[in-house]
């Protein structure tokens, strides 16, 4: 299978806007579908079917399962036989799996391709990409992948790069609430937060949460991603009593800062 240069991309957002540019930017040829959608330097085309019409690659980064399932119905409207979706979004390994069995009914292949990092690094093109999927349409799409990103990780079938971020966002989270937890801790006892972090930046406490200021993204999908976790570690018949304590420590941390409801739940 030959790389491939027509590339469509179905969201543009903070995410998404930014990826679509570094495609650009690498001489790939780029469409998109986003309703709201303004000055963007690129063809914007009314739905996600017209997109797939003229895609050999579909990147969907849309926030929410509704909104994924919404844009897969659309696509396979296009009836491409031998067209390849990339989900970036965040979605469960079940769910993800499902989704490539339906896809692979059309003749369509689907590799999950949940990001990491966040928008600054969108912006600079340095994402890390948990990739999963047919190994030679990866393969195929890994150029374009590295448009935007600068880890690629193939971690095997449909589903196994959505474990990849669900891991990542399980230890992200209990990070978080380690540092938050370890900080107030530490002004309780008189230490000023800002030296004590400084301090522990050097030693076995460093984290990523805490050198980036982590919850400072307003953590709007922590909730959503212990949810995750936990309805997946129940299918499993796993117990992970930690996850349900970071869940709640994590939900007490955004209503202490006034952080609002989680995304989709209003």
């Amino acid at each position: 299978m030959s790389a491939i240069r027509n590339v469509g991309m179905v969201g543009l957002g903070k995410m998404g806007l930014p990826m679509a540019k570094h495609l650009l930017a690498k001489g790939f040829k780029v469409v998109a579908c986003d309703p709201a959608a303004r000055g963007a330097p690129v063809e914007i085309l009314a739905s996600p079917r017209e997109v797939a019409k003229v895609s050999e690659l579909v990147i969907i980064v849309v926030g929410f399962d509704h909104e994924v399932q919404s844009v897969v119905d659309d696509i396979l409207g296009a009836s491409r036989k031998g067209l390849i979706v990339a989900l970036a979004s965040t979605v469960s390994p079940r769910y993800a799996k499902g989704l490539a069995q339906r896809l692979a009914e059309s003749g369509i292949t689907l590799l999950d391709i949940p990001l990491a990092r966040g928008e600054a690094a969108a912006i600079a093109g340095k994402l890390l990409i948990y990739g999963a999927g047919d190994e030679q349409a990866f393969e195929a799409c890994r150029p374009a992948f590295a448009a935007f990103a600068s880890d690629v990780f193939h971690l095997g079938a449909a589903g196994a790069g959505q474990v990849g971020k669900m891991v990542n966002n399980l230890i992200l989270w209990a990070c978080i609430s380690a540092n938050d937890e370890g900080l107030r801790l530490g002004e309780a006892l008189g230490v000023d937060a800002g030296k004590l972090k400084e301090a522990l930046r050097h030693g076995s406490a460093q984290n990523w949460a805490m050198d980036t200021m982590a919850e400072r993204s307003g953590m709007p999908w922590a909730e959503k991603d212990m949810s995750i976790v936990l309805h997946e570690a129940d299918l499993a018949r796993l117990s992970l009593p930690l996850s349900g304590t970071v869940k709640e420590v994590i939900k007490g941390l955004k209503i202490r800062l006034g952080l609002g409801l989680p995304p989709g739940s209003e």
